[in-house]
């Protein structure tokens, strides 16, 4: 594979974990839902999208799947520092 696919695939994959984590949350939401396995999983969601975003970056150059990928596990990153 070439430097430029893998880049893209993994894009694809950060873009992938903004959804998951979207998913995890309207699945968890709740007076029932357990507040650490959400803190873990956004944190480890938020972490693993953002540096599949820059490595796609570093080996693609294309911008878009970085920008969505920073923005969306940024917006994330952000609510799990905040609310939690």
């Amino acid at each position: 594979m070439n430097k430029s696919k893998v880049g893209n695939i993994l894009g694809f994959i950060s873009i992938l974990l903004v959804i998951v984590s979207i998913v995890v949350f309207y699945i968890q939401r709740g007076p029932n839902a357990d507040i650490y396995f959400l803190i873990n999983t956004y944190g480890i969601l938020s972490i693993l999208g953002i540096l599949f975003a820059i490595f796609s970056w570093l080996m693609s150059k294309k911008l878009i799947f970085t920008i969505i990928g920073l923005i969306g596990n940024g917006i994330f990153w952000h609510l799990l520092i905040c609310y939690y």
